[in-house]
């Protein structure tokens, strides 16, 4: 079972970055559209934002979608020579504050091929 690892998680205060990273020791993940999710205490879990695979795209670009709170703030990106998906996060704010998830499959559509067990991002002063 091929297993996501989440990194990059900690305490911030609001108005700060942080830089989550997504890796799949020993698997590749070119081919594979990559998700970030989180979710808050009491509250359901929230897709953040999504990058396509450029390998399954006609045109061999990747696309990416946020969900309209982190517009402007969050950008995904992916580095395929280091099998690796960032989520750069700018001018956090507390109520970003969740355990980040991210998950893998063929499209940002369907995302449920592979996922990571999370790492904490917490927002306070």
């Amino acid at each position: 079972q091929v297993q996501l690892v989440e990194s990059g998680g900690g305490l911030v205060q609001p108005g700060g970055s942080l830089r989550l990273s997504c890796a799949a020791p020993g698997f590749t993940l070119d081919s594979d559209a990559i998700g970030w999710f989180r979710q808050a205490p009491g509250k359901e879990r929230e897709g953040v934002s999504c990058i396509s695979s450029s390998v399954r795209s006609s045109d061999g670009r990747t696309y990416s979608n946020y969900r309209d709170s982190v517009k402007g703030r969050f950008t995904i990106s992916r580095d395929n020579a280091k099998n690796t998906v960032f989520l750069q996060m700018n001018s956090l704010k507390p109520e970003d504050t969740a355990v980040y998830y991210c998950a893998a499959g063929p499209l940002c559509s369907d995302l449920t091929r592979y996922r990571g067990r999370g790492t904490q991002v917490t927002v306070s002063s």
